[in-house]
């Protein structure tokens, strides 16, 4: 059971629901996923299996897409909708939100910047999780992360209630970006207050939602053929590490790669970069483990299985 599950969260479950779920189904303990998702939020959500998880590390850095629906006209204390909201008015004189208005302020997130996380997340401060000391009263000190918003798009504009005006914005961004926090940050600026009423992940790097299995086609596979279901479900260990040079290895090159040695390919190096990474494969094209240049060798990092 070696392979990548797309799956297609819904609202509700927590990541961790949808991993011990699929763990039941598949009839396997070695899971991992691709960034968690907030309960309250669905989309995109990969998991790797058996030998995959090896490979979980190199998508940790994968962009993701999300379409968030921003409340404006209210803040909230953990950003979203699941926190306490308190209206806020903006002045006078402002008037109204506008659609030009929210367009021209998207733009001024574009691009590298500083984001502070909110204060109900998952960052630990000295051990203990950020939203657990918020709850507690406390109030936890996270520092400010790098993060970069590669695009913003105005997809739907609602101001039937022009106090309360809804947007629905297509973000693309880099990973670790919380877009709770972007819904606040938007709000601020614009002087209104705001926060995310939903949010759906659509692409996770490589992976898409459009191609993601629903919770209900995972469970009908297994009910059908057992975790045979699930594996004709499965996408090949190293989907979306196509960016990554591949090198291919002769049963002997497998063998030494297995046993950790370094070896000299026969079918060459190709102008693989030295000391970055490479996706060591068979005769036919299947992944056999991670490696890396070294001059005129390859040394062996991780083997799949064995």
């Amino acid at each position: 059971m070696h392979g990548v599950l797309v799956v297609a969260k819904p609202a509700g479950p927590t990541s961790h629901d949808v991993v011990a779920l699929v763990r039941r189904l598949a009839q396997t303990r070695r899971i991992g996923h691709g960034g968690t998702l907030d309960p309250f939020a669905s989309g995109v959500l990969p998991l790797f299996l058996g030998g995959a998880t090896r490979l979980v590390e190199y998508h940790l850095r994968d962009d993701k897409a999300y379409r968030a629906t921003v409340c404006l006209g209210a803040s909230s204390t953990t950003d979203d909708l699941d926190g306490e909201l308190t209206p806020v008015e903006r002045a006078a004189d402002a008037g109204p939100i506008s659609r030009a208005a929210l367009e021209a302020t998207l733009g001024g997130f574009l691009g590298e910047q500083m984001q502070q996380p909110p204060q109900y997340s998952a960052i630990q401060v000295g051990g203990r999780r950020a939203y657990a000391m918020a709850r507690a009263g406390e109030n936890p000190k996270l520092s400010p992360r790098h993060v970069e918003i590669r695009a913003l798009e105005l997809l739907e504009w609602d101001d039937t209630d022009p106090t309360r005006p809804i947007a629905v914005i297509n973000v693309v961004c880099s990973a670790g970006t919380y877009v709770r926090a972007l819904a606040r940050d938007l709000g601020a600026r614009l002087a209104s207050g705001a926060y995310l009423g939903a949010l759906v992940r659509t692409a996770s790097g490589p992976f898409t939602l459009e191609a993601a299995q629903p919770l209900d086609a995972i469970r009908e596979a297994a009910a059908a053929a057992g975790p045979d279901g699930v594996r004709e479900l499965l996408l090949p260990a190293d989907t979306g590490l196509d960016g990554i040079p591949a090198v291919s290895l002769t049963p002997e090159e497998i063998a030494d790669a297995h046993q950790g040695r370094f070896f000299r390919p026969a079918s060459g190096l190709r102008g693989a970069p030295d000391g970055l990474p490479l996706r060591l494969v068979d005769a036919g094209g299947s992944i056999v483990g991670m490696g890396r240049r070294e001059g005129a060798r390859i040394a062996p990092t991780k083997i799949l299985h064995r």
